[in-house]
């Protein structure tokens, strides 16, 4: 269970405001921050970290709390609110609407895809940004993403499916070691998931359809079929079906041109045994 989503570089009224409703619940509820940890199973210094608004409560930990502490939905409600203390307002939407997307598909060329990313791997990438960001703004993004992978598990599950430049198996961020456990990673996830594809597109491929960037792409359970273009400038969600629909029809292709799953799980073996 993923119980916090680390800090930032100061507290908001709005986490103040959690940290504060999940005080007054425990408290109602007649329990001390030790008898409240020991139930929702985190240490008492977390406890007493999220309850100072030090700590981002996860949205596991706010579900479990409402029903431990009785608190018939209002902290559940807060789910919302603390969502906003995680994201950038531009990748917010995206992060929502992937917990109960129907299909998510993405082609990348620079790194792992995020819900396939080890802590290691997070970490590392975190701290090679620049400018820098501080040990508890690393902690902030490190948690939120880390928490996003739940999707991979959930019931239903959605379809997933990635295409990775090949040169990403060989980018050692954060050393070879970091990256030889995140390439097992990636396996184990393809070998455990059956709604998850991974295929790599390879260097010797000399053009092929996705030249022009990467790409994230949702379908929802409504129906909705939506890209995220992400850039060095930030992001933004699209959703116009013109627009949407050429990059679903651009992924396709890509697919098709890239090696199939059990080929390019071979690649990424390979690749393990080399480091």
């Amino acid at each position: 269970m993923v119980t916090a989503v680390g800090t930032s570089g100061g507290t908001t009224r709005g986490r103040r405001l959690v940290g504060e409703l999940i005080r007054i619940h425990r408290v109602r509820a007649g329990l001390t921050q030790k008898e409240a940890a020991e139930q929702l199973l985190i240490s008492e210094s977390l406890m007493g970290a999220v309850e100072r608004a030090e700590r981002i409560p996860s949205r596991d930990l706010l579900i479990d709390a409402d029903g431990a502490f009785g608190a018939g939905g209002a902290l559940k409600a807060c789910c919302e609110l603390v969502d906003e203390e995680k994201y950038p307002p531009k990748f917010l939407d995206w992060a929502k609407l992937e917990r109960t997307a129907r299909v998510i598909s993405a082609y990348e060329t620079m790194l792992v895809p995020g819900l396939l990313q080890t802590e290691a791997y997070v970490h590392a990438l975190y701290r090679s940004r620049v400018p820098a960001y501080t040990e508890d703004e690393i902690a902030r993004h490190v948690g939120a993403r880390l928490e996003r992978q739940t999707v991979l598990s959930r019931t239903p599950p959605p379809r997933i499916g990635y295409v990775i430049e090949e040169s990403v198996l060989d980018r050692t961020l954060g050393g070879p070691e970091v990256l030889k456990e995140q390439l097992r990673h990636m396996l184990d996830c393809v070998k455990r998931f059956n709604h998850l594809t991974v295929q790599v597109m390879p260097s010797a491929q000399h053009t092929h359809a996705g030249l022009n960037g990467p790409m994230q792409l949702m379908s929802t359970v409504e129906g909705r079929t939506l890209l995220f273009a992400e850039g060095q400038g930030g992001g933004k969600l699209l959703s116009k079906p013109e627009q949407v629909g050429d990059m679903f029809d651009l992924f396709g292709i890509l697919r098709a041109q890239a090696l199939n799953p059990w080929k390019s799980a071979e690649v990424i073996e390979t690749k393990v045994r080399q480091l």
